[in-house]
Protein backbone atom coordinates (compact mmCIF):
# COMPACT_ATOMS: atom_id res chain seq x y z
CA UNK A 1 0.00 0.00 0.00
CA UNK A 2 1.69 3.59 -0.99
CA UNK A 3 1.68 6.09 1.73
CA UNK A 4 -1.01 8.43 0.22
CA UNK A 5 -3.31 5.13 0.14
CA UNK A 6 -2.24 4.33 3.73
CA UNK A 7 -3.06 7.78 4.86
CA UNK A 8 -6.44 7.21 3.31
CA UNK A 9 -7.00 4.30 5.09
CA UNK A 10 -6.38 6.18 8.31
CA UNK A 11 -8.45 8.86 7.64
CA UNK A 12 -11.21 5.93 6.95
CA UNK A 13 -10.79 4.36 10.38
CA UNK A 14 -10.53 7.74 12.32
CA UNK A 15 -13.61 9.51 10.90
CA UNK A 16 -15.63 6.12 10.69
CA UNK A 17 -16.74 3.11 13.14
CA UNK A 18 -17.54 -0.06 12.34
CA UNK A 19 -21.21 -0.96 12.40
CA UNK A 20 -22.75 -3.98 11.35
CA UNK A 21 -25.24 -3.32 8.07
CA UNK A 22 -28.55 -3.56 9.21
CA UNK A 23 -29.60 -5.49 6.17
CA UNK A 24 -26.76 -7.76 6.10
CA UNK A 25 -25.38 -8.31 9.60
CA UNK A 26 -23.05 -10.94 8.42
CA UNK A 27 -21.09 -7.79 7.25
CA UNK A 28 -19.60 -5.08 8.70
CA UNK A 29 -18.54 -1.30 7.11
CA UNK A 30 -16.87 1.34 8.58
CA UNK A 31 -19.58 4.21 8.30
CA UNK A 32 -19.77 7.84 9.50
CA UNK A 33 -23.09 8.90 11.67
CA UNK A 34 -23.29 12.20 9.92
CA UNK A 35 -22.40 13.06 6.36
CA UNK A 36 -21.66 17.13 6.60
CA UNK A 37 -19.06 16.46 9.14
CA UNK A 38 -17.25 14.05 7.52
CA UNK A 39 -17.14 15.88 4.05
CA UNK A 40 -16.12 18.78 6.27
CA UNK A 41 -13.18 16.62 7.15
CA UNK A 42 -12.69 15.14 3.71
CA UNK A 43 -12.14 18.85 2.43
CA UNK A 44 -9.70 20.16 5.04
CA UNK A 45 -7.57 16.23 4.48
CA UNK A 46 -7.22 17.12 0.65
CA UNK A 47 -6.84 21.06 0.87
CA UNK A 48 -9.76 21.29 -1.75
CA UNK A 49 -13.70 22.52 -1.75
CA UNK A 50 -16.44 21.68 -3.78
CA UNK A 51 -15.24 17.86 -3.31
CA UNK A 52 -18.39 15.26 -3.57
CA UNK A 53 -20.10 14.13 -1.03
CA UNK A 54 -18.35 10.90 1.32
CA UNK A 55 -20.44 8.48 -0.77
CA UNK A 56 -17.85 5.69 0.31
CA UNK A 57 -19.14 6.40 4.06
CA UNK A 58 -22.71 4.68 4.75
CA UNK A 59 -24.65 1.69 3.47
CA UNK A 60 -27.27 2.50 0.85
CA UNK A 61 -30.17 1.61 0.46
CA UNK A 62 -29.66 -0.12 -2.45
CA UNK A 63 -26.62 -1.14 -1.80
CA UNK A 64 -27.81 -2.72 1.14
CA UNK A 65 -30.76 -4.54 -0.91
CA UNK A 66 -28.58 -6.02 -3.54
CA UNK A 67 -25.78 -7.07 -1.01
CA UNK A 68 -29.09 -9.04 0.97
CA UNK A 69 -29.96 -10.76 -2.48
CA UNK A 70 -26.50 -11.91 -3.26
CA UNK A 71 -25.69 -13.54 0.33
CA UNK A 72 -29.26 -15.14 -0.14
CA UNK A 73 -28.62 -15.88 -3.92
CA UNK A 74 -24.71 -17.52 -3.95
CA UNK A 75 -25.38 -19.17 -6.78
CA UNK A 76 -25.81 -15.92 -9.04
CA UNK A 77 -21.96 -15.10 -8.23
CA UNK A 78 -20.97 -18.37 -7.53
CA UNK A 79 -17.36 -19.38 -9.40
CA UNK A 80 -18.44 -15.72 -11.80
CA UNK A 81 -15.60 -13.21 -12.65
CA UNK A 82 -17.77 -9.75 -11.04
CA UNK A 83 -17.64 -6.23 -11.24
CA UNK A 84 -19.16 -3.94 -8.52
CA UNK A 85 -19.76 -0.94 -10.57
CA UNK A 86 -19.74 2.19 -8.31
CA UNK A 87 -18.70 0.33 -5.18
CA UNK A 88 -18.89 3.16 -2.76
CA UNK A 89 -18.14 1.05 0.67
CA UNK A 90 -17.55 -2.16 -0.75
CA UNK A 91 -20.12 -3.62 0.62
CA UNK A 92 -21.78 -5.59 -2.55
CA UNK A 93 -18.08 -6.42 -3.72
CA UNK A 94 -17.31 -8.01 -0.41
CA UNK A 95 -21.19 -9.92 -0.80
CA UNK A 96 -20.17 -11.40 -3.55
CA UNK A 97 -17.03 -12.76 -2.52
CA UNK A 98 -18.51 -13.77 0.31
CA UNK A 99 -20.99 -15.71 -1.56
CA UNK A 100 -18.16 -17.71 -3.31
CA UNK A 101 -17.65 -15.37 -6.39
CA UNK A 102 -14.15 -16.21 -7.79
CA UNK A 103 -12.94 -12.84 -8.81
CA UNK A 104 -14.30 -9.19 -7.85
CA UNK A 105 -12.96 -6.11 -9.30
CA UNK A 106 -14.57 -3.12 -7.04
CA UNK A 107 -14.80 -0.16 -8.77
CA UNK A 108 -14.94 3.47 -7.81
CA UNK A 109 -13.13 6.90 -9.02
CA UNK A 110 -13.14 8.21 -5.47
CA UNK A 111 -9.54 7.50 -3.84
CA UNK A 112 -11.65 7.74 -0.61
CA UNK A 113 -13.56 4.88 -1.42
CA UNK A 114 -10.49 2.95 -3.00
CA UNK A 115 -9.43 3.50 0.47
CA UNK A 116 -12.52 2.77 2.19
CA UNK A 117 -13.30 -0.63 0.09
CA UNK A 118 -9.56 -1.69 1.19
CA UNK A 119 -10.28 -1.22 4.73
CA UNK A 120 -13.70 -2.90 4.94
CA UNK A 121 -12.68 -5.98 2.81
CA UNK A 122 -9.32 -6.84 4.93
CA UNK A 123 -12.08 -6.11 7.87
CA UNK A 124 -14.68 -8.93 6.47
CA UNK A 125 -12.11 -11.36 5.31
CA UNK A 126 -12.23 -10.82 1.62
CA UNK A 127 -10.20 -9.92 -1.57
CA UNK A 128 -11.28 -7.95 -3.40
CA UNK A 129 -9.45 -6.03 -6.94
CA UNK A 130 -9.52 -2.45 -6.35
CA UNK A 131 -9.79 -0.37 -9.51
CA UNK A 132 -10.75 3.44 -10.12
CA UNK A 133 -10.88 3.32 -14.00
CA UNK A 134 -14.24 4.88 -15.32
CA UNK A 135 -15.65 2.18 -16.62
CA UNK A 136 -19.25 3.13 -18.31
CA UNK A 137 -18.61 2.00 -21.82
CA UNK A 138 -16.28 -1.19 -21.62
CA UNK A 139 -16.48 -4.48 -21.80
CA UNK A 140 -14.09 -7.18 -20.31
CA UNK A 141 -16.13 -9.87 -19.78
CA UNK A 142 -17.39 -9.62 -16.79
CA UNK A 143 -19.96 -12.85 -15.93
CA UNK A 144 -21.94 -10.60 -13.42
CA UNK A 145 -22.34 -6.80 -13.13
CA UNK A 146 -23.77 -5.32 -9.95
CA UNK A 147 -24.81 -1.56 -9.60
CA UNK A 148 -26.17 -0.31 -6.28
CA UNK A 149 -27.58 3.52 -6.13
CA UNK A 150 -26.43 4.33 -9.73
CA UNK A 151 -29.88 6.68 -11.19
CA UNK A 152 -29.34 9.73 -8.47
CA UNK A 153 -27.97 12.01 -11.16
CA UNK A 154 -29.88 12.05 -14.92
CA UNK A 155 -27.12 11.83 -17.82
CA UNK A 156 -25.08 9.71 -15.13
CA UNK A 157 -28.35 7.24 -14.83
CA UNK A 158 -28.64 7.57 -18.39
CA UNK A 159 -25.20 6.33 -19.62
CA UNK A 160 -24.71 3.65 -17.03
CA UNK A 161 -28.21 2.17 -17.79
CA UNK A 162 -27.15 1.83 -21.39
CA UNK A 163 -24.03 0.51 -20.77
CA UNK A 164 -25.39 -2.18 -18.50
CA UNK A 165 -28.48 -2.78 -20.90
CA UNK A 166 -25.63 -3.70 -23.14
CA UNK A 167 -23.44 -5.74 -21.04
CA UNK A 168 -26.98 -7.68 -20.06
CA UNK A 169 -27.81 -8.36 -23.35
CA UNK A 170 -24.34 -10.24 -24.48
CA UNK A 171 -24.98 -12.13 -21.93
CA UNK A 172 -23.94 -11.06 -18.50
CA UNK A 173 -25.89 -11.11 -15.47
CA UNK A 174 -26.67 -8.03 -14.67
CA UNK A 175 -28.45 -6.52 -11.55
CA UNK A 176 -29.66 -3.17 -9.82
CA UNK A 177 -30.07 -2.00 -6.45
CA UNK A 178 -32.43 1.01 -6.12
CA UNK A 179 -34.94 2.65 -3.86
CA UNK A 180 -37.24 3.61 -6.83
CA UNK A 181 -34.85 7.23 -7.53
CA UNK A 182 -36.54 9.63 -10.33
CA UNK A 183 -33.52 8.47 -12.67
CA UNK A 184 -34.73 4.53 -12.82
CA UNK A 185 -35.52 3.30 -15.87
CA UNK A 186 -38.44 1.25 -14.57
CA UNK A 187 -39.78 0.80 -18.19
CA UNK A 188 -36.59 -1.55 -18.72
CA UNK A 189 -36.70 -3.64 -15.76
CA UNK A 190 -38.29 -6.08 -13.81
CA UNK A 191 -37.91 -6.41 -10.14
CA UNK A 192 -36.52 -9.85 -8.88
CA UNK A 193 -37.09 -8.63 -4.59
CA UNK A 194 -37.96 -5.92 -2.62
CA UNK A 195 -37.07 -5.29 0.86
CA UNK A 196 -37.66 -2.98 3.72
CA UNK A 197 -33.92 -1.19 4.18
CA UNK A 198 -32.98 0.41 7.37
CA UNK A 199 -31.22 3.37 6.08
CA UNK A 200 -29.84 7.02 7.72
CA UNK A 201 -32.43 9.16 8.46
CA UNK A 202 -29.99 12.13 7.61
CA UNK A 203 -29.55 11.08 3.84
CA UNK A 204 -32.74 9.76 3.05
CA UNK A 205 -36.72 10.88 3.88
CA UNK A 206 -37.56 7.80 5.61
CA UNK A 207 -36.07 5.77 8.17
CA UNK A 208 -36.98 2.73 5.95
CA UNK A 209 -36.74 2.88 2.45
CA UNK A 210 -38.49 0.36 0.28
CA UNK A 211 -35.67 -1.28 -2.28
CA UNK A 212 -35.69 -3.75 -5.08
CA UNK A 213 -32.90 -5.17 -6.80
CA UNK A 214 -33.60 -4.76 -10.19
CA UNK A 215 -32.81 -7.12 -13.98
CA UNK A 216 -33.08 -5.53 -17.28
CA UNK A 217 -36.23 -7.33 -18.50
CA UNK A 218 -35.67 -9.90 -21.60
CA UNK A 219 -36.89 -8.13 -25.28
Amino acid sequence: MTQIASDKAAFVRTHTRLTPVPHAPEIALYVADEATALWEKTEEELGAMGLPPPFWAFAWAGGQALARYILDHPDIVAGRRVLDFASGSGLVAIAAARAGAAQVEACDIDAFAAAAIAVNAETNGVALTIRRDNLVGTDEGWDCVLAGDICYERDLAAAVTDWLSRLSGRGATVLIGDPGRSYLARERLDALATYEVPVTRALEDNEIKKTSVWAFRET
